[in-house]
């Protein structure tokens, strides 16, 4: 099975699942946006540099969104965390490719953001609060 990573980077979500997936022993693939901030900004640098910010960002979310658009649609499924610090706008914009592509996801979020996400988890097929839960719902759809 593949797995999309999509979401917050500020926390070990990721390792969780990853970690507790392999102490299962389950046969789960995993990949992920560009966790790392300064390189994700520079994706579009080698295109040439830009004299406004906004076209480097633009350049950058191009090159980024090959990427992400390229793993979402391998994926099997994906888990999309949303975290407490920052919002995470790229976040929801991949769950709503997900939701377009009929492709399956779990969102992984605490109580505090149940409404403010009441549209992306109504499209989802589960809601987990946990990295652990993710990993049981892992294990259950590759039983």
């Amino acid at each position: 099975m593949k797995v999309y990573l999509s979401g917050e980077i500020h926390t070990d979500w990721r390792e969780q699942i990853i970690e507790g997936c392999k102490a299962k022993n389950l046969d789960i693939s995993f990949t992920s946006a560009n966790t790392d901030h300064e390189s994700s900004d520079a994706a579009g640098d080698g295109l040439g540099a830009e004299s406004h910010q906004f076209w480097r960002d633009h350049k950058s979310a191009k090159v980024n969104a090959i990427r992400i658009q390229t793993a979402i649609k391998a994926c099997d499924v994906a888990i999309i965390r949303f975290g407490d610090k920052y919002k995470q706008w790229n976040a929801a914009f991949d769950a709503g490719y997900c939701a377009a592509l009929g492709k399956p996801y779990i969102t992984l979020h605490d109580e505090t953001l149940v409404h403010a996400l009441k549209e992306v988890d109504g499209a989802a097929q589960a809601w987990a609060t946990t990295p652990e839960q993710v990993v049981d719902l892992l294990a259950y759809i590759v039983a």
